[in-house]
């Protein structure tokens, strides 16, 4: 097997987020569902935009935060995402090449549909609301542009994990994308990790997750929400059996208790780190993926993987936004662990 040349090659939607408080009456006025992820259209983005109070704009989208999140620790990671050649799109290219990850996808000219010339880059308006819980809407533009033709093969074969964004199965031309990813990957013999995203998103995809997480994918990423949808049930020790044995590694976390790693027969239970107030969820199940995967692709056992996740968690948990503001990651986790990433 040909030597890697990146630790993690993640795929998912190129995002520039808008961030802004609100409190719950702004939600209910505005028909969200408090903690999830809605897709808008250009026009209620606009509007939504317009009602919101002052926001602070900053590169995102999950599996990018999760690569930013393992640049800073110091892993080689590359991304795959769609953006416009317009000013949002250039400020999501300069973030993610200036932390040090590899980002090369061709921005939308125009050529990729019929409609593509109206499609900006893509935006989440992000509602935090006092007790620190995100409410996302996200106007997909640009990402819905991604296709096979995006995908680099070699790139792909040459990274020890494919990081999949669960969220980019809500676009046909993505999921080709993701197909032909995953399938370079796996003839490399290399692994496919998934992150189930959202629970909204695994309602509308769940016989294909299900499929996906049956012996397609090795490693599972997903909150206590998630898994519960995933298998409509409302136990949490059911949704654990059911997920037991799909696939060889999943990572489901359940916010302050903590998160729960299944490998086979054995069965991981690993606190949350301490925080001392919880400012803003953006990003949290990004940055603790990211840990997860720099801790495996350094041949921790997983109980360290899971801790790595919670100490990045932490971080991102503790301010606004969903990229790290501590200078270094990897000091961070050495700091916390008594160990390097």
């Amino acid at each position: 097997m040909t030597a890697p040349r990146y630790d993690v090659v993640a795929i998912g939607n190129a995002i520039v987020d808008v961030i802004a408080h609100a409190d719950d009456a702004f939600l209910g006025r505005h028909d969200m569902h408090k903690g999830g992820m809605m897709l808008i259209d250009k026009d209620r983005a606009a509007v939504l935009y317009e009602s919101m109070g002052p926001g602070i704009e900053s590169s995102g989208g999950s599996a990018a935060n999760t690569v930013a999140g393992l640049a800073s620790l110091g892993a080689r990671a590359a991304f795959v995402g769609k953006v416009a050649d317009d000013q949002l799109g250039r400020i999501f290219r300069h973030d993610i090449t200036a932390i040090g990850a590899h980002y090369d996808t061709a921005p939308l000219n125009g050529q990729a549909g019929n409609d593509a010339l109206d499609k900006s880059t893509a935006r989440c308006l992000i509602l935090v609301t006092p007790d620190g819980q995100r409410t996302m809407n996200t106007y997909l533009g640009a990402c819905t542009a991604l296709g096979p033709d995006d995908i680099d093969e070699a790139l792909f074969a040459s990274g020890l994990i494919t990081y999949i964004e669960g969220y980019l199965w809500d676009e046909p031309r993505a999921k080709d994308a993701i197909v032909k990813a995953a399938a370079a990957a796996r003839e490399a013999g290399r692994k496919v990790a998934l992150t189930l995203s959202d629970s909204f998103c695994v309602d509308r995809h769940r016989e294909t997750f299900i499929e996906l997480t049956s012996g397609f994918v090795n490693l599972l990423f997903a909150n206590e929400a998630e898994i519960l949808s995933l298998y409509q049930t409302e136990d949490f020790d059911e949704a654990l059996a059911r997920v037991k044995g799909h696939a060889d590694i999943a990572a489901i976390t359940r916010s302050e208790k903590g998160s729960v790693v299944l490998a086979g027969d054995e069965v991981i239970t690993v606190p949350a780190e301490p925080v001392e107030k919880v400012v803003d969820t953006t990003g949290a199940g990004d940055l603790y993926a990211a840990g997860f995967l720099r801790g495996l692709t350094s041949g921790h056992a997983l109980a360290d993987c899971a801790r790595m996740g919670h100490v990045c968690a932490a971080e991102i948990i503790s301010h606004f936004g969903p990229r790290p503001e501590v200078a270094s990651l990897a000091d961070l986790v050495s700091e916390r662990m008594g160990r390097a990433a």
